[in-house]
Formats: structure tokens, C-alpha cells, sequence
């Protein structure tokens, strides 16, 4: 969207600006986007914070997306995917965008038929990935499974990441006062 900041999104034919992420925020992106990319078939792409246009009056931007390498390489159009493009969106949660990430954005990728979405939490320093596929029947996304430490699944293809980031330098909560 021209002339807005970086990052603006439009849901629910309303702007969203999104406010400036904590470090884990964005050290998890880059590590899933890596690893993604890294891992996924000779078809497919890894791309990060690129906006999807679902309708004219919803364009989120998933924070990590798999897509078709035909849509990855297409000159236009240049600054969005459609739905179709897309195997997987993946939100990671920060305290701003709890309500969009957890409600609003996964039932809107779920309305227009994107098979795969992860939301990524983070709990006392540790990430969480929840992990739901897309129930033809009902058109609604339904859990798969809730993984910690490591991500290990066969769908949307093979992928093995390990979601340990204190490898990483983020930082765990402090002790508490007093604590050694």
C-alpha cells in the first residue's frame, strides 16, 4: 500500500500499524523464514512479511509465508500474493497483535483456502509453535499439534527446526530478586 508505513495492513477495511516488534519477535521470523527455505521442495519458497490480498478490504501480512515458486518469482504483481500462491502462513505473536493473530488473521487465511497456519507464542522464553490444517469440510482450521523445542512435521512437506532459540542469544526472563 503506497504512501503508508512499512508493514500497514488493511483488515477489515480498517489500517493496522503495526508497532515496532520485541527482539524475540524478530529472531523467530528469521529463523523459521531460514529454515523454511532451506527445507522446502524445489516448488515451493520461503518469504517473510510480504502482504496477502485476500479482498479488497483484507490485505494482512503474514509475518513468514511458504508460496509456489511460480508466484516467488513473479514480477507482478510485486508487493502482494494472492491466497492460492500460498501453502503456509505463519504468525508469530507479540502482546499488540494477540487478538488478530490467534482470531481474526487465522480465520480469515482459513476463509480463502490457505491449507497450513502456525502461530508462533512465546511462554517464559521458551517458543511454542501451534500448528492447525485447513478441515475441507468446514472450512475452518483444526489444531495438529503443539510443539516445543522442536518442530518436526510432514505437512506442508518435511521440515525438522529446531525452535530453541537460547541458542540464539534470546534473552529468558531475568531471576527474580534476589535469585543467584
Amino acid at each position: 500500500m503506497r504512501g503508508l508505513p512499512r508493514h500497514t495492513e488493511l483488515i477489515d477495511g480498517s489500517l493496522v500499524f503495526v508497532s515496532p516488534q520485541r527482539k524475540w519477535h524478530g529472531r523467530v521470523i528469521d529463523l523459521l523464514k531460514d529454515e523454511l527455505k532451506r527445507q522446502a521442495p524445489p516448488h515451493l519458497r520461503a518469504d517473510r512479511e510480504m502482504a496477502v490480498r485476500l479482498g479488497e478490504r483484507q490485505v494482512p501480512e503474514p509475518d513468514v509465508l511458504v508460496v509456489t515458486a511460480e508466484a516467488y518469482d513473479r514480477e507482478e504483481p510485486g508487493t502482494y500474493y494472492f491466497p492460492e500462491d500460498l501453502v503456509l502462513a505463519v504468525e508469530a505473536v507479540s502482546p499488540d497483535s494477540e487478538e488478530r493473530d490467534r482470531g481474526n488473521k487465522p480465520a480469515k487465511y482459513a476463509a480463502a483456502g490457505i491449507k497450513h497456519f502456525w502461530r508462533v507464542e512465546q511462554d517464559d522464553g521458551r517458543t511454542i509453535v501451534y500448528v492447525y490444517q485447513l478441515d475441507p469440510a468446514t472450512g475452518s482450521y483444526v489444531p495438529t499439534g503443539i510443539h516445543h523445542d522442536r518442530l518436526k512435521l510432514t505437512l506442508p512437506f518435511d521440515i525438522d527446526i529446531d525452535i530453541d532459540l537460547t541458542s540464539l542469544g534470546t534473552l529468558r526472563r531475568p531471576p527474580g530478586p534476589g535469585a543467584l
